[in-house]
């Protein structure tokens, strides 16, 4: 019997429905099951920058001052001019530094045996006569290395430091030379000298190439050692007391005092401090104090106050969120610092926190996601952000209820 057209078309439209669904569940469902989720929207959350507050430090009133500190950077603080001023013996310290490069002691060592000439007993009675501060010397005598430094930074006597420079370098002048090399090499480029004891007034420095000065006698096993001692017994000298009467007090432990009608007194110095379990290393110089008991006076003041200087403050704690995560399907978490940090600072020093987050789409708590990165003066801090929730797929009833997300 023939087909009726009506029944024909309808036929064909059943195919071609049929077909329709199932190229439907074909194409759309696979894409749309399987499509790339949205990602999860990321806002960032306010946080407070730690509070960091400059201290007030009790300067001297006289002269120019400034403090530094191991690991720290250049000078934390200064007051009074900052151009060169006469350094006096401090020079001793560049003297010693300079010969040590030239002629190193290893750890436990006295080093070579030097004897002394006529030509020194010349130079003893060369600074007798321009009223400096010596210690006896004779042809014939040995001294090591070692004692040979001692007597130049216990004592400060400049005979021995000529002596000793001579020694290392065969001249007065050739010692010089080394000595403006030195110099340019540790970037010490405000600092002159003319001669090797801190005799001569022209032998000048700045408060910052001294706390730069300082950090490097510190490091030097040798000299660090020497500059720590109140005394010293050496052969034929017998008990040799240190000339920097602040030894042993409030934490000091050096460096080098100088004393000059044109200087005036002056204490390049080191004191160890605790700052909350953490051990700090101050370096200080004061130049132009009228005399040595008020200047070790003013000195005691100072480190009290720049003491209160460091702190150990609390960069980012574990937990802090900085960004939540939100998703189209109504899940939420955030990224939060995954630990404590803290760092030693001192007063005044800027802290800035930056922080960034992934692309999300699902992740599970614990999921690093980001970075917080924490900057404190020329010291930078990375702590990874974590998810402190699930972000989970929604499942296919949803995905196939919004086929573009």
């Amino acid at each position: 019997m023939p087909v009726s057209r009506k029944t024909y078309i309808r036929r064909r439209i059943g195919v071609f429905g049929g077909l329709g669904v199932i190229l439907l569940a074909a194409f759309y469902l696979p894409v749309t099951l399987l499509a790339p989720l949205p990602p999860a929207t990321a806002t960032t959350i306010a946080t407070t920058v730690p509070e960091n507050p400059p201290v007030e430090l009790a300067w001297p009133g006289f002269g120019s001052s400034a403090i530094g500190a191991v690991g720290f950077p250049g000078v934390l603080a200064s007051s009074g001019p900052t151009t060169p001023r006469t350094i006096a013996s401090i020079t001793k310290i560049v003297t010693s530094l300079v010969v040590l490069q030239k002629m190193p002691l290893a750890e436990g060592s006295d080093g070579p045996t030097i004897t002394m000439t006529s030509a020194d007993v010349d130079l003893y009675y060369s600074f007798i006569a321009r009223n400096g501060e010596v210690r006896p010397v004779w042809a014939g005598l040995s001294l090591t290395q070692r004692q040979l430094l001692e007597v130049v930074l216990i004592a400060s006597a400049n005979n021995y430091a000529q002596s000793m420079a001579t020694w290392a370098f065969g001249s007065e002048d050739a010692f010089l030379t080394a000595a403006a090399a030195w110099l340019s090499d540790h970037g010490l480029t405000h600092t002159t000298l003319h001669d090797s004891s801190g005799m001569d007034p022209r032998n000048m420095s700045t408060t910052a190439d001294l706390i730069a000065l300082g950090k490097l006698a510190i490091a030097d096993p040798t000299v660090s050692s020497i500059v720590a001692m109140k005394s010293v017994d050496l052969p034929y000298f017998g008990t040799v007391s240190n000339t920097n009467k602040l030894l042993g007090v409030d934490g000091v432990r050096g460096i080098k005092t100088g004393t000059l009608d044109e200087a005036g007194a002056c204490l390049l110095f080191a004191s160890d401090i605790d700052v909350g379990g953490h051990p700090v290393t101050i370096i200080g110089v004061v130049l132009g104090g009228p005399d040595h008991p008020t200047l070790d006076a003013a000195i005691r003041t100072l480190l009290a106050s720049a003491t209160q200087g460091f702190r150990d403050v609390p960069l980012v704690t574990a937990g802090e969120a900085f960004y939540a995560y939100s998703t189209v399907w109504d899940q939420s978490a955030r990224a939060v610092a995954s630990k404590n940090e803290s760092a030693l600072v001192w007063a005044g020093t800027t802290v800035t926190r930056t922080a960034t987050a992934t692309v999300l789409r699902d992740g599970r708590a614990g999921d690093t996601v980001g970075t917080v990165t924490i900057s404190v003066g020329n010291t930078t801090v990375s702590v990874p952000l974590e998810l402190d929730g699930t972000v989970s797929d929604p499942g296919p009833w949803w995905r196939l209820m919004h086929p573009f997300g």
